[in-house]
């Protein structure tokens, strides 16, 4: 079998940041772009916990799909396996640098939350209780500070292998 693209960035060198991970067109010709929300340094830095990114994915989930300019164009956020960041699907052709002030956004209002976590309940969720807010605080705002509010070209496009 051919190794699909995401398995042919160079983990090894692989920074925090916001990347696009792939173009995709559909039969009725609309684009999806896939951003590659990389909160970790991937086999360097320890992994998300997966309570804190289930938390991330409803807070960040529900905020974008709230969100004023962006909510029509949001197909899908959610968390990678290797537990070191997210995916957001995006209607149309979209760039890196278009996204970072969303990001800003999204995270702060993560950092910031307080309160119940959208659709952490028995009927809204299939693991409601399998959920760590104050991580997700703290992981949301180490993201913030450390990336989004000081990002470099080097943080919005893949490394070359």
């Amino acid at each position: 079998m051919e190794k699909i693209a995401s398995f042919t960035v160079n983990h090894l060198t692989l920074k925090r940041g916001i990347y696009v991970s792939r173009r995709d067109t559909t039969p009725s010709g609309d684009v999806i772009t896939t951003f590659d929300i990389r909160m970790t340094e991937p086999n360097r830095q320890e992994a998300l916990s997966p309570k804190a990114l289930h938390t991330i994915e409803h807070l960040a989930a529900t905020f974008l799909r709230n969100d004023p300019e962006w909510r029509d164009r949001v197909v899908y956020w959610g968390p990678m396996g290797c537990c070191t960041g997210n995916y957001l699907l995006l209607q149309g052709r979209v760039e890196s640098t278009d996204i970072v002030d969303l990001m800003k956004r999204t995270f702060r209002f993560i950092a910031d939350f307080d309160g119940e976590v959208p659709g952490a309940t028995p009927r809204d969720c299939g693991n409601y209780s399998f959920m760590d807010l104050d991580e997700a605080r703290r992981q949301a705002r180490v993201y913030l500070d450390e990336v989004l509010n000081c990002i470099s070209g080097e943080q919005l496009a893949y490394p070359v292998n």
